[in-house]
């Protein structure tokens, strides 16, 4: 099926979108959307991907586990991944997963059951019966390492009471029951200090103080749902680890059970929706899998999520309030997003005061006025979606809601660009898009300067110390002293960071800093392996781009005509003068790489390399890196504590290699 336009705008706008609150969802703990209008964006995202496979992506938000660690805290790697889970919202999607694990199992199956709590995922690992470490799930791979603050939670055993094999990694979801919750808001409130927006956040903000004291005075609870690697014993089934978990002395997710078909999981699930705000704690749904061990393992993964389970949510809690105004707010890429602000409203234990409305066509299409009482809903989080306005509540003093004709930040003409919804701000200067494409530019994926990002990018702005990416290299230490809580300390620190950046910056990275619209991390290794560069990048036409893999008209067209402005020109100019400007050998692109066309797997801990360090040396060398192991891995590179892929490896007949044969393989390449 051909592709329309249309499509392939909507998908590249999802991914950004999904992109962004999964930032602010995973690691800011600071979401803006509810569950529910993440998940319905979500689910657009698969569905247009699974209509048109020519727009799937490795990079996809679809094909993620989740966020990144913040750098407060040591990383917490993972030895299997923690996946997330696929949603369901009505019981038609519960029976397409259950006929797509009948089509692939052939035969009957029966199902574990049990509530799905809302809290923070994490990972703690007992060597002989005794508590050694504890991490968040992270990205799914390295998560933080919260080991002295899972220890003050009461009911995590530093020492398991019986039956516990030599090495085990039990997984699960630490919460704040309700009663605590709103007695930690009312202290909070009593305090001067801002309330948890709901009891996910407060049990996130909690495991994650540096200092475990505070953690230790927030009672907060752990229950066990499913394990990660085991050393020294074996189940069969879900209900086994459930049941032997209890006998270790761990708590277990209350309500669960065994199904055996469609019936007996919507009557669960009806049953439980019913005594759900009865519960001490925060559920959202079900989640249900496969309860045989051998049977989850055949059904196997996608790169995000098990085909053995589906997360089936409850519908999202609603309130009735008005909409006083619109305000409107601009993006990195210039798009202007209107914001609604609500009469505050109590929701499911939050009080909420804006939701965002996306675009001028969503409006239109629900016909929302200023003054209108709407129903608005949430699931969990901070900022709901507005579901439609109460028309029968209407008196005639509801005005329409209009959009600005100039930018609200620098007043520049807004535009829409053909094919579009969203309207924009083309003015690459708006002091609005300058901070948020300066975030993006010094973000992880980016440059990568630690510690300058949100806290200080607005301020160095607002002082005029800086007015473009360049100038962040040309900031000097008494620059930095003049501003507010600023320390001597801080700012050498944010000095060495900046220097480190230069000196370490990779073309890929660089290109993906820049901010390219439709230029992605993926999309940016393309042009990094393909160009030895950015002048040289910047001297392609569209012709030329469009014959690179993955690369469409719509990225080429966006490429060149951010290298035609003449203020990226000067931008070039600039990081060429302060040595910015990673090249490649002229005869790197003509070499053959050594890896090229070989898959590789890791699995364990690296003492060398953390996990991305190897996989971009690999890739660098022509290679690529899996996630699973199959017949057709090349190499899987074992460290210390390995999975089950090791075994699945030698099954397969794969080339297992130690580190040191790791080593050798890429220093001789």
């Amino acid at each position: 099926m051909s592709c329309p336009k249309w499509a392939k705008q909507r998908v590249e706008e999802l991914r950004k979108i999904i992109e962004y609150h999964n930032y602010r969802y995973y690691v800011l703990d600071d979401p803006e959307i509810s569950d529910a209008e993440y998940d319905r964006l979500f689910s657009e995202l698969k569905q247009l991907e699974i209509i048109y496979p020519q727009l799937q992506d490795p990079t996809s938000p679809t094909q993620k586990i989740g966020g990144h660690p913040l750098s407060s805290f040591k990383e917490f790697r993972h030895n299997l991944p923690m996946y997330s889970l696929d949603n369901g919202f009505s019981f038609a999607e519960l029976k397409d997963f259950l006929a797509r694990v009948y089509k692939q199992l052939k035969q009957k199956v029966e199902f574990w059951v049990e509530v799905k709590l809302d809290g923070l995922a994490v990972e703690l690992v007992y060597e002989k019966g005794k508590f050694v470490s504890g991490g968040t799930r992270g990205d799914g791979i390295v998560g933080e390492d919260v080991s002295e603050n899972l220890k003050t939670i009461r009911n995590i055993p530093l020492r398991l009471l019986e039956k516990f094999p030599e090495y085990i990694e039990i997984r699960g979801e630490v919460v704040l029951l309700k009663k605590d919750f709103y007695k930690l808001n009312e202290q909070k409130i009593a305090a001067g200090e801002k309330p948890f927006a709901n009891p996910r956040n407060a049990a996130a903000g909690s495991l994650r103080q540096l200092d475990p004291k505070i953690t230790a005075q927030r009672d907060l609870r752990f229950y066990a749902y499913g394990l990660g690697q085991v050393r020294g014993i074996s189940f069969s089934t879900q209900e086994e680890i459930y049941n032997h978990l209890k006998q270790m002395g761990i708590s277990v997710v209350p309500e669960a059970r065994k199904c055996f078909n469609s019936e007996e999981i919507e009557a669960y699930f009806q049953h439980i929706q019913a005594k759900r705000e009865q519960l001490p704690y925060e559920i959202d749904g079900l989640v249900i899998k496969v309860n045989d061990l051998a049977l989850q393992e055949e059904l196997g993964y996608t790169a995000r999520s098990p085909r053995y389970a589906l997360a089936l949510k409850f519908p999202a809690h609603q309130a009735e309030t008005v909409l006083k105004d619109v305000i409107f707010q601009v993006g990195r890429t210039g798009v202007v997003t209107p914001v609604a602000i609500l009469d505050p409203v109590e929701i499911a234990g939050a009080r909420i005061s804006r939701a965002t409305l996306h675009n001028e066509s969503e409006i239109r299409a629900k016909d929302l006025r200023i003054n209108d009482h709407v129903l608005v809903q949430r699931a969990g989080d901070v900022i709901p979606e507005v579901v439609r306005p109460i028309l029968e509540k209407r008196t005639g003093k509801e005005k329409p809601i209009r959009f600005p004709a100039q930018c609200p930040v620098c007043g520049s003409k807004l535009e829409r660009l053909s094919g579009e919804v969203a309207i924009r701000c083309l003015n690459m200067s708006c002091p609005a898009r300058l901070e948020a494409n300066l975030i993006h530019f010094v973000s992880k994926k980016g440059v990568n300067i630690e510690g300058l990002g949100r806290k200080w990018i607005p301020v160095l702005i607002k002082s005029g110390l800086i007015k473009g990416a360049g100038d962040i290299f040309y900031l000097k230490k008494q620059d930095l002293l003049s501003l507010p809580r600023m320390g001597e300390k801080s700012a050498q620190n944010l000095l060495q960071a900046i220097n480190r950046a230069k000196q370490n910056i990779t073309l890929d990275r660089l290109i993906f800093a820049l901010g390219i619209r439709h230029v992605g991390e993926q999309t940016a290794k393309i042009l990094a392996k393909h160009y030895a560069s950015l002048d040289e990048l910047s001297k392609a036409s569209e012709e030329e781009l469009r014959q690179l893999k993955d690369i469409g008209p719509e990225v080429a067209r966006s490429i060149v005509s951010f290298f035609t402005l003449p203020a990226n020109q000067e931008l070039l100019k600039q990081f060429k003068k302060i040595g910015l400007f990673p090249v490649k050998p002229k005869d790197f692109l003509k070499q053959t790489l050594p890896l090229k066309n070989k898959t590789f797997v890791l699995t364990g801990s690296l003492k060398s390399f953390t996990r991305d360090e190897a996989k971009t040396r690999i890739e660098e060398l022509g290679g690529k890196v899996s996630n699973s192991v199959s017949s057709k891995t090349d190499f899987l590179v074992v460290g210390e504590n390995p999975g089950s892929k090791l075994e699945k490896a030698k099954r397969l007949g794969v080339k297992i290699i130690n580190e040191e044969d790791f080593l050798t393989l890429i220093s001789n390449s």
